[in-house]
Parts: structure tokens; C-alpha cells; sequence
């Protein structure tokens, strides 16, 4: 009996989750990825009141705001490894010196559509081309994973500080 319990939670779960429809763009791709994480960075920035993005979890530690900064920046600088530029108005310390929520949201706005746009308009044959980032050979493609695993790695970070300064993820409401 013990050896098939697992079993049986795992098929209720299986049923149950069948049941809903997945979160649009999940398993469908890059593509369906990027617009998933996408979304949900949105959607919680949004759903952050404005004090909030000053919090920080405690000292010498990234306050929200920094959060998204850093992934508008990675963004940037990521993509320009392949090819398009970063932003001319992208200056250095906006991580620190863009704290409010609107510039915030729309700088990380700007950077999700850029990765987007640039993703849709890569060849099969571009996403080979090795490119060089600090002291390592690389490719477009692994360039891209390494933008969305690094996406996905802060919005699991943005989460934990939206729960834990009381914001409570649109996505997980009932």
C-alpha cells in the first residue's frame, strides 16, 4: 500500500491539473516561455504598490525596484551579446538611480518585448552563431537560455518579496 500512495497522489494531481488549462505559452516553446515569464513579471509589478518597490528583505540587499532593474539591464546586455544594441537612454546605475514603479515597469516592459521582437526575427542558423561573453565562447541560443533562466531565477526572487512584504501574486489568487 505505501509503494502506490505516491502513485495515487501523483494521478490525482495529474487529473486535477488536466483539468485546468495551463498558464498561456507554458510548454509551448521559447516563444510561449518568454511570454509566460513575461507576463507574470508584469502582473506582479503591477499588482506591487508603489512603497513597495522601495522594500528590501534586509540590508545590503537588492530592494525591488533593484530587482527589476537588474533584470531589464541582464536583458539588455544578454541580447546585445547577440547582435542589437542596448538602449542609447540606458545609462549606468539605473539598477539604483530608476526606482519609481512606473519607470520601472515601463523599462521592464521595453526589455521583455526587445528580447521578444529580437527572438521571433532569429534564424534556426543565427541561434548557432558563436558569440564570446566575458571569458567564454557561447552561442545565440545558450545567450537566450541564459536570458530566460536568469528571468525566471528573479521571478521566483521577485515572489518571496512580494509574499513577504504582503503583495500576494495575481496569479495565485482563487
Amino acid at each position: 500500500m505505501m509503494k502506490a500512495l505516491p502513485l495515487l497522489v501523483f494521478a490525482v494531481a495529474a487529473r486535477s491539473l488536466s483539468a485546468q488549462s495551463a498558464p498561456e505559452g507554458l510548454w509551448h516553446g521559447y516563444d510561449g516561455e518568454w511570454r509566460h515569464v513575461s507576463s507574470q513579471l508584469i502582473a506582479l509589478a503591477e499588482a506591487t504598490p508603489e512603497a513597495k518597490f522601495a522594500w528590501r528583505p534586509a540590508a545590503g540587499v537588492r530592494s525591488t525596484s533593484e530587482v527589476y532593474m537588474h533584470i531589464v539591464m541582464a536583458n539588455f546586455y544578454l541580447l546585445s551579446i547577440t547582435g542589437p544594441k542596448m538602449p542609447d537612454d540606458m545609462k549606468e546605475g539605473m539598477e539604483k538611480s530608476v526606482t519609481s514603479k512606473v519607470q520601472v515597469i515601463s523599462w521592464l516592459k521595453r526589455s521583455l518585448d526587445a528580447v521578444k521582437q529580437a527572438h521571433l526575427a532569429v534564424t534556426p542558423q543565427d541561434l548557432q552563431r558563436k558569440v564570446h561573453i566575458e571569458d567564454r565562447d557561447a552561442t545565440v541560443e545558450g545567450m537566450y537560455l541564459r536570458i530566460i533562466v536568469h528571468a525566471n531565477e528573479h521571478m521566483g526572487q521577485l515572489v518571496a518579496y512580494a509574499r513577504m512584504s504582503g503583495v500576494v501574486p495575481p496569479w495565485s489568487k482563487s
